[in-house]
């Protein structure tokens, strides 16, 4: 549980309801019931109306959801109705495909600088924005306001690159690193274990097979 009383389970359904939103807004459509909704997002009409309560609920009795209102209101608690300025730390692959995405700028998540601690890659650009080593990454992040940092180091340096960025000032780390992140309770880290995501999907693959084979 979170400490505002909203369940995980709530806030990561969040972005699913601004991104099928976002896809009825794009359609024309103008409002929506919860029973709509629910057949499009294969989550019941009652547990949308329960998640969307926790925030004032947002509807009207006979009428449904205002498709546009509700898509700016859940964009605010996101916070993404503003721009947040992201770095991203390691620039191999997983970095530069990181930077190459444009979907994330859409969403007000603004890549403004890579930083790698190989000199080969430094001076390389990705979507116009240079590689630039460690040593400039404090004053970096001071003179340009940034809050996030994507995390795509090997594990064996991910614990103490993170704890530099946190002395840096940043407040929220995106860990792609396979280990976890001793760091204090007020910075936020989300963390994308991708072998693990693969793994269950792996699961969920056997169990379906062997299902299929009864």
């Amino acid at each position: 549980m979170e400490k505002n009383g909203i369940s995980r389970a709530v806030i990561k359904r969040l972005p699913r309801y601004y991104r099928y939103l976002g896809e009825l807004l794009e359609s024309g459509t103008e409002r929506i019931s919860s029973g709509e909704l629910s057949q499009r997002m294969n989550v019941t009409a009652s547990q949308i109306r329960q998640d969307l309560n926790n925030f004032g609920g947002f509807g009207q009795q006979g009428y449904g959801y205002n498709v546009e209102y509700l898509y700016n209101e859940i964009a605010k608690l996101l916070g993404v109705d503003k721009q947040h300025n992201m770095i991203i730390i390691g620039s191999g692959n997983l970095g530069q495909a990181l930077a190459n995405y444009t979907n994330f700028q859409k969403s007000g998540f603004v890549v403004t600088g890579l930083f790698d601690n190989n000199e080969k890659l430094y001076g390389k650009k990705v979507r116009g924005i240079e590689v630039l080593p460690m040593e400039r990454l404090e004053k970096f992040i001071s003179a340009n306001h940034i809050e996030i940092a994507a995390l795509t180091v090997p594990k064996s340096e991910a614990v103490k690159t993170a704890q530099m960025l946190v002395k840096y000032g940043i407040k929220a780390i995106w860990n792609f690193a396979h280990t976890d992140l001793d760091l204090p309770k007020e910075i936020v880290v989300e963390n994308v274990h991708l072998s693990e995501s693969l793994m269950r999907l792996s699961y969920n693959l056997i169990r379906t097979e062997d299902c299929g084979s009864v």
